[in-house]
């Protein structure tokens, strides 16, 4: 807005702001007083206007004061009505878009990043939840308030967290010395309750964009979304530097990448096996772990003191707690080497004992496809690619069919049979409209959507939307996958439907064999990993900060001194210093605010914009549209109101008329002998004074939009 308000020395065209104000925020903006000495707005005590319907007496001026100015907050009085211009502005901007003849309704609550606003107690019940600071949050990183971060210099290797270490998922590390960067992952995470809108949340990778002359290898270290998600948001911004991973990973980015035909190939280099690498000037090894995909690798940077290795996600397969002889094969190569920090993760580590093995779900798996009756519908991870394979071989050996439905599903099967992780004999898979041509028993659809996504296949199967499966009393519905957390109310939701429709279910808690297994390792299998290790300093990731405490916890139990170990937070900087012998944490952190999806938009969503989502979700909005004579300040028309979301008007038309009359008061009030009329103050007065009638006579504070029109 044009903070120029009392200026008269240039003429503009005369602007309408179409806007309005919270119903719990204050107002920030300069009122004007009925006497100005400066011929601005000011602030004041509240002026308790003359009732316009009743006649005022004269009153001459004294001797002693000054000629009365009027408040002139725009210079719009030597115009005429007839070039006014109504101003379309961006949601979110103070930019100003003139466009003829055209209304937005817009809250200026999205100016308050240029006039923040002091605290109210009301403003309390719209904190986000959330786990970490915010987007715009006071707590989390501004603008000219970051800490300058010192160079990496001399012997000092730097560790840096940019997600994954506060949270499930966005899992990205930052391994840097004097001459070389190393990125470690790419993930993002979903959308939460205090996101609403948003898509998927990223990491913030500025300090990697202002060094990008020194990234030398970003690897990969499984095909997972948390992973491998926000490799095509950032990758340009990092410099395209060349991606290390293993082939059927690969191939999983290429496809996700045709999704984004904008962004140059990716280079890529192929892991085979435990291979060793000098990348830039720094040896590099990789081994293989078990995981619930194929090809997932562990990565090892050799310092001059020892090893930095993390094995990413990870689980052990075994027999009864003993490894298999391939995973101490796996591991091998750590005997008798310095391992001078681990990077672990800490997904499971309330879990006590081992987890179940993969082996003995796949087992499970196929005695069930072998024994069933009716036809077998089976919910699952699209990534379980193990899992998947293991079905369709059962499914080849008793002579059944497979329907593939959902498009993530789909596309992991064909990348399997392309990497030669999976051969399928021809006529096993059939497409949906070919089930008619088979007997029920006969069929096995593997389906997408065990989480309860709303467009998912399975979700559209149990609502009666799908165009050829049609769930019946004869059909068995197998869901082979955990809940994943705030997924609880969807799954349920998904398993009434199924269940209105008659098919018998078949969970993971209720079946009385395993017919899932996590991809993380259990408590028994991370203390294994220590004890193969003996690292010298430990740094936990992967998960909430309460897991990564337990997972520290583990470590003293095992003997590691505690100034050893360091829980990080997302942008947390660490360092190994002097030679090797000092694990410290600086005191500043890089930068740390989240980027966010948001349709096509991607970077930093403000604070107010999320806030006003929860409000819109809560309290819903409300538009009182207003037309008022230039010259006298009198409403032409009855207040057209407008409500989402808040009160029904139709069922309250007492109230509908209340809030018109204070609306008429209020405005012909505020406008009473006020030329030019500052229509700013105009909203923010039938803001204040008709958000604290509604929250009194219903409880609820929407957002307040009021458009006032001079005509």
């Amino acid at each position: 807005m044009n903070s120029d308000t009392g200026s008269q020395g240039s003429k503009k065209p005369l602007r309408v702001y179409h806007g309005g104000q919270s119903a719990y925020a204050p107002a920030t903006q300069n009122k004007p007083t009925r006497a100005s000495h400066t011929g601005a707005p000011t602030t004041g005590p509240k002026i308790k206007y003359p009732d316009p319907m009743r006649p005022q007496k004269a009153q001459s001026p004294t001797p002693t004061s000054q000629p009365m100015q009027r408040p002139t907050p725009r210079t719009q009085a030597s115009l005429p009505n007839s070039s006014i211009k109504h101003v379309k502005r961006p949601l979110g901007t103070g930019d100003e878009i003139e466009d003829d003849e055209v209304i937005e309704l817009h809250d200026t609550m999205h100016t308050e990043q240029a006039q923040p606003k002091a605290k109210s107690k009301s403003n309390k019940r719209y904190s986000m939840p959330r786990s970490r600071p915010a987007v715009g949050s006071a707590s989390a990183t501004r603008p000219g308030t970051q800490k300058e971060i010192p160079e990496v210099t001399g012997d000092t290797w730097r560790i840096i967290p940019l997600g994954g270490v506060e949270e499930i998922g966005m899992n990205m590390t930052v391994i840097e010395n004097k001459d070389d960067i190393f990125v470690i992952d790419a993930g993002f995470r979903f959308k939460e309750e205090a996101t609403p809108g948003v898509d998927y949340i990223l990491p913030n990778t500025k300090y990697l964009e202002e060094r990008k002359h020194k990234i030398r290898a970003l690897f990969i270290t499984h095909g997972h979304l948390d992973h491998i998600g926000a490799l095509p948001y950032i990758i340009e911004k990092l410099g395209m530097p060349p991606v290390y991973t293993r082939n059927l990973t690969s191939l999983m980015l290429k496809k996700r990448q045709a999704e984004f035909p904008n962004i140059p190939p990716l280079n890529f280099v192929l892991i085979q096996g435990n291979e060793k690498l000098i990348i830039g000037n720094t040896k590099v090894q990789f081994y293989g772990v078990t995981h619930s995909i194929p090809d997932s690798m562990g990565i090892i940077i050799d310092t001059p003191y020892g090893w930095i290795t993390t094995p990413g996600d990870f689980k052990l397969d075994h027999k009864d707690g003993i490894p298999t002889e391939e995973e101490e094969t796996n591991y091998q190569l750590f005997d008798g080497k310095n391992v001078l920090l681990l990077l672990g993760e800490s997904t499971n580590v309330e879990n006590p004992g081992f987890s179940t093995p993969e082996s003995v779900v796949h087992e499970n798996l196929d005695e069930i496809v072998r024994t069933m009756t009716g036809r077998m519908i089976m919910g699952m991870f699209a990534s379980h690619a193990f899992r998947i394979a293991k079905v369709i071989e059962a499914c080849e050996k008793y002579g059944k069919k497979v329907v593939i439905e959902g498009r993530s599903m789909k596309n992991n099967v064909d990348i399997m049979i392309q990497a030669g992780v999976l051969k399928v004999q021809k006529g096993t898979i059939i497409s949906s409209q070919e089930m008619a041509h088979h007997a029920p028993d006969k069929i096995v659809v593997l389906a997408t959507g065990a989480q309860g996504d709303e467009f998912a296949a399975l979700m559209r199967m149990a609502t009666k939307q799908h165009k050829y499966v049609i769930l019946s009393e004869r059909d068995t519905v197998l869901l082979s996958s955990s809940i994943i957390p705030g997924n609880e109310k969807a799954v349920q939701k998904i398993k009434d439907n199924i269940a209105r429709l008659g098919a018998r279910i078949i969970h993971y808690r209720t079946s009385d064999v395993f017919i899932h297994a996590t991809g993380h390792a259990n408590r028994g299998e991370i203390e294994w990993l220590h004890k193969k290790l003996r690292p010298k300093f430990f740094m936990p990731m992967h998960g909430p900060h309460y897991f990564l405490k337990m997972h520290a916890e583990l470590a003293y139990n095992l003997g590691m001194p505690k100034e050893n170990v360091i829980v990080p937070d997302d942008c947390s900087i660490l360092e190994i210093q002097d030679g090797g012998t000092k694990f410290v944490k600086l005191p500043v952190k890089a930068p740390d605010n989240v980027v966010m999806v948001d349709g096509f938009t991607v970077g930093d969503i403000q604070d107010v914009v999320l806030r006003d989502r929860q409000i819109l979700a809560e309290d819903g909005i409300f538009v009182v549209v207003a037309m008022m004579n230039a010259h006298n300040g009198r409403l032409i028309k009855s207040p057209d109101i407008i409500s989402r979301g808040s009160v029904y008007l139709r069922e309250s038309q007492e109230l509908l008329r209340e809030i018109r009359t204070l609306v008429r008061t209020t405005i012909e009030q505020a406008a009473y002998q006020m030329g030019p009329h500052s229509i700013d103050y105009i909203k923010d007065i039938t803001s204040d004074t008709l958000g604290k009638f509604i929250f009194q006579e219903t409880a609820k504070r929407p957002i307040i939009i009021p458009v006032v029109l001079l005509v």
